[in-house]
């Protein structure tokens, strides 16, 4: 597993926060029960004795989008640590992830955890959030929206870095024309990622718009696409289930491109032991989702800010078939 050099040094210090929370909330004497009680395989620790709280997440995912429900595992195992009510709740459309939002305020939940696809649409409910006393912390997409709305800070990867990171891969592998699929038109983290690859890749990209959450929709637009432009020597998808619906593109187009993948789950760890797909850019999901729990709780429990107030990275790291033997535990699990 290669992490991006770029991000080398900020992805060290997200891990060393880890760490440092993990010591806080395991192995503090002021929180935890009896000794016997075992952490267990996902990170969890011995249950604060802390007041109860209610935490809420609140995101942009579609239906059977993995990649959340990796996210919401990690936060759910925080939260049983944290002695945290954990509620959460998606829309993949702004304006009903406002409404979401609104109704956890409602429910005056002692946390928030936002994701910002669609960063406009959020930003008045948000500030809602904050003059209400409730500290938001903000995860995997629109970083650089988060301060200014006002949240404690940002969980998740530089999206612009991550890629860069893959045009770069690209280039190495000797690469000359790229699709980037966006499965979700208006968000800004998968444009980012494009604009990333974009911006490293010594060859050409084009940018494919797909129906998300309808996956045999977006099949069929990626084996046309395969098929009329028979240059395009690599696909670039953006989630981890729209890898598998490349490999089946590939193959109803009679095409050689390459499949590479943002994300990772059990699917996509086999179609890199099989080498159905080149690589895959792993932003740790889990982390993502237990660092945000975490951190609210320690802010209304100790007053800390994780990474001061700065963007906490979980990556870009490149994974290929190399990496399999030490993640498919993981993945097999749910965890990565």
């Amino acid at each position: 597993m290669r992490t991006n050099r770029k991000a080398a040094g900020r992805t060290a210090a997200a891990l060393l926060t880890a760490c440092a929370l993990a010591l806080v909330a395991g192995c503090s004497g002021s929180g935890g029960k009896d000794s016997e009680d075992k952490a267990d395989d996902g990170g969890g620790g011995t249950k604060a004795k802390t007041p109860p709280m209610k935490i809420a997440m609140v995101t942009h995912s579609g239906e059977g989008d993995t990649f959340w429900d990796i996210v919401q595992s990690g936060a759910e195992v925080a939260a049983a640590k944290d002695n945290v009510d954990f509620l959460y709740a998606a829309n993949k459309e702004g304006k009903e992830q406002a409404q979401l939002i609104q109704s956890y305020i409602d429910q005056d939940v002692d946390g928030l955890v936002v994701s910002l696809a669609k960063p406009e649409a959020v930003k008045a409910v948000i500030a809602k959030a904050t003059a209400a006393g409730i500290p938001v912390v903000t995860i995997n997409s629109g970083a650089e929206f988060s301060k200014p709305f006002g949240a404690l800070s940002h969980i998740g990867q530089d999206e612009a870095i991550a890629g860069e990171a893959v045009g770069e891969e690209l280039t190495k592998r000797g690469k000359k024309k790229a699709l980037c699929v966006i499965h979700e038109q208006g968000n800004v983290s998968l444009e980012a990622r494009c604009a990333g690859v974009k911006k490293a890749f010594g060859g050409t990209v084009e940018n494919l718009n797909v129906e998300g959450t309808n996956m045999p929709s977006s099949t069929s637009s990626i084996e046309a696409k395969l098929q009329s432009a028979k240059d395009i020597d690599t696909v670039v998808t953006l989630g981890a289930p729209f890898a598998a619906a490349s490999v089946k593109a590939k193959a109803g187009a009679g095409s050689g491109a390459e499949i590479n993948t943002f994300d990772l789950n059990e699917d996509v760890v086999k179609q890199l032991k099989a080498k159905e797909i080149g690589f895959a850019v792993d932003q740790q999901p889990y982390l993502q989702g237990y660092l945000a729990v975490d951190e609210l709780w320690l802010n209304k429990n100790n007053g800390n800010v994780v990474g001061g107030g700065k963007p906490v990275l979980t990556g870009p790291a490149l994974v290929t078939e190399k990496d399999v033997p030490a993640l498919e535990k993981f993945t097999a699990r749910g965890t990565r």
